[in-house]
């Protein structure tokens, strides 16, 4: 019989013409924040977020970098209407590019990223990720990520929304290049944070996020 529950349902899989529409869960970006690159990030930073949906990722930003600019290929209400792999932004403009991208454009999100990115590059993605012999020859192999840091809880992300009460069998993971760091790749895990970093006020509706972002 067919495992229908529902964690095993909200795998995140998408045609290839869809735009990719999960929101990320505002706690996941302050773990970021918080216990990947809390050294490396500065409050006087800039930040750009090339897929900001419906802002729910540039708003935490915001509690961490002075300037934070928020773009997306589709107008969502939020941040500027703009495909970031087709128009440029000029190189090593931003301090740091932190985005959940969408997964089939995932490794050219990265090489773009370093290419604006004057910082570091940081890049939300499924744990399987990490995984494909293709993968490792385009990317990996020639330019590892500085750290990889495993969420150890589980980070829901469901098809455009939000929710607090949400489960899924999928595991998520940052993905994170400091440039100029010569260092072997670093293994980290992001520990059990969601309560501490969840807040009732991220679950506000999307009309009142973009009315807050305007």
């Amino acid at each position: 019989m067919q495992n229908r529950s529902h964690a095993v349902m909200s795998q995140r899989v998408e045609p290839v013409e869809s735009l990719d529409d999960f929101p990320t869960p505002p706690w996941a970006t302050r773990a970021l924040l918080e216990h990947v690159i809390s050294e490396a990030s500065d409050a006087s930073q800039s930040c750009l977020e090339p897929a900001c949906n419906r802002g729910f990722m540039a708003e935490p930003l915001k509690e961490y970098f002075n300037s934070v600019t928020a773009s997306d290929i589709a107008d969502y209400g939020y941040g500027e209407t703009r495909d970031f792999l087709t128009q440029a932004y000029q190189a090593n403009s931003f301090d740091w590019v932190i985005t959940n991208p969408p997964f089939k454009f995932a490794e050219d999100f990265v090489h773009e990223g370093l290419r604006v990115a004057r910082v570091g590059v940081a890049m939300l993605a499924r744990t399987v990720f990490l995984e494909s012999v293709g993968r490792y020859d385009r990317l990996f192999k020639l330019t590892p990520p500085s750290i990889f840091a495993q969420f150890t809880e589980r980070v829901p992300m469901f098809k455009g929304r939000l929710d607090a009460k949400g489960s899924t069998a999928t595991g998520y993971a940052w993905f994170v290049w400091i440039k100029g760091c010569n260092q072997a790749p670093r293994l980290a895990w992001v520990p059990p944070c969601r309560k501490r970093l969840e807040r009732p006020e991220d679950y506000q509706s999307e009309s009142s996020i973009g009315r807050q972002a305007a």
